[in-house]
């Protein structure tokens, strides 16, 4: 998969941060070296955000970073400039959804827990409809139908030429659930096996006589990167979202991660399930 300007801006802000910290200086210490604040320094180490390579090119040099190092710190500098198809949409977006886009746009591969509805990328155009009218109370159906016309944009990326591998459990509850009504949800039901049978895709259905679990707190979204340093957390919140990129904020989501999906159903028996509900 070709690395893309988020991609690179986050490798970035790692390894600069990686030279920063084997070199043994503050981020006031190393700031002041190259005439920049504690706070700018510190944005370009957050992998956010517009950087200047001259400035990536001087902390490179006060880091001792080699010479193939330097230049390729500067590439992914004069590379790391956001433009994704979603900048030029004329109605507004929320900053949550305007970063996942961003992430979304490079990624290797998804673990979705969904424990309310059907993980977005899976949704059809009837679902999302009625789980935005029923999330988004003050919305009026204008806003609806942008962020639905968003939603289903997203899911191009499951046609790419390197498409990443989609892996969701959904908990019993999320198929269950009549969203819209029986009719949209059969043909939910019927969309989530057939898009299951394709090979970049993994359901699994968490059964309710598993009992309790790892991830009782909510549904969440684990999104991989080139490599396990860009690797994000995205945790649904009323309202919005929270992302999340700590080492030992990931490794707690990647473990229980694998618990529901060692909990959940086999695939075979997973679509099974969901044909058997949407025949109820």
């Amino acid at each position: 998969m070709a690395v893309g300007p988020t991609t690179r801006r986050r490798q970035l802000g790692a390894d600069l941060r990686r030279l920063r910290e084997l070199k043994g200086l503050t981020l006031e210490d190393a700031g002041a070296r190259v005439g920049i604040s504690k706070a700018t320094l510190s944005r370009y180490e957050t992998k956010e955000g517009t950087v200047k390579w001259p400035t990536v090119d001087a902390l490179c040099r006060e880091y001792g970073a080699t010479d193939e190092e330097r230049s390729a710190l500067i590439e992914l500098a004069k590379g790391a400039k956001i433009q994704g198809w979603w900048r030029s949409l004329a109605d507004p977006i929320p900053e949550s959804m305007n970063l996942m886009l961003t992430l979304e746009d490079e990624v290797t591969r998804e673990d979705h827990y969904a424990c309310m509805y059907v993980p977005g990328l899976l949704q059809t155009r009837a679902y999302a409809e009625a789980v935005h009218r029923a999330s988004e109370v003050h919305c009026d159906e204008r806003e609806v139908q942008h962020m639905v016309d968003i939603r289903m944009k997203r899911q191009e990326l499951l046609d790419r030429d390197e498409a990443p591998h989609i892996w969701c459990v959904i908990d019993e509850a999320a198929i269950r659930r009549r969203v819209g009504g029986p009719e949209v949800m059969r043909e939910q039901l019927t969309h989530l096996i057939h898009t299951a049978q394709r090979p970049h895709v993994t359901v699994q259905v968490l059964p309710f006589e598993r009992g309790a679990h790892a991830a009782a707190v909510g549904s969440f979204a684990i999104l991989r990167g080139q490599s396990p340093e860009l690797d994000v957390v995205y945790v649904d919140l009323l309202g919005g979202g929270l992302f999340m990129e700590k080492p030992e904020e990931l490794e707690r989501y990647r473990l229980a991660f694998q618990y529901l999906s060692a909990q959940a159903l086999d695939l075979e028996s997973s679509a099974e399930l969901i044909n058997r509900v949407s025949k109820e």
